[in-house]
């Protein structure tokens, strides 16, 4: 198997980790409101634990293969390149916001660990929703060059 045959393997084990992650957020958050707070905890660890096999498969995938060049043309370059810079912009301020959040609710801190939720939650779910449709978009829509 070829280093880019390898990386574009991880491409589509990628979406299904960034897919996880964000139905794991989804269903915690169903939990945390009806105060289950075990499955609220089971919920979010493995959406934590997705996301983490996420990054460390999507860093050797991008080293194996680097940046993929979109197809599309015209608006929809435009409208895929929004998507994707504001994808990165916020994936990148997400592991920050989610290790504390995380280590919070470890710790006991709740009030602290809710009012840090309220912020990390949508930003994650959005950073993994967008993955999974920067990957679409890209693989499957348009393909790459």
């Amino acid at each position: 198997m070829t280093a880019e045959s390898l990386g574009n393997a991880l491409a589509p084990l990628n979406a299904l980790l960034n897919f996880t992650s964000a139905c794991f957020l989804l269903a915690g958050f169903v939990f945390i409101r009806g105060r289950r707070i075990e499955q609220h905890r089971f919920c979010m660890t493995s959406a934590l634990t997705a996301s983490a096999l996420f990054l460390i498969f999507y860093l050797v995938r991008f080293s194996l293969t680097g940046a993929h060049r979109f197809a599309g043309e015209g608006v929809v370059r435009t409208a895929y390149l929004a998507v994707l810079l504001s994808h990165m912009v916020l994936a990148v301020a997400a592991v920050p916001l989610v290790i504390r959040t995380f280590l919070l609710a470890r710790a006991g801190h709740y009030e602290r660990h809710r009012r840090w939720a309220r912020w990390t939650y949508p930003i994650w779910l959005y950073v993994s929703l967008t993955g999974l449709l920067v990957y679409v978009l890209l693989y499957h829509v348009y393909g790459y060059v």
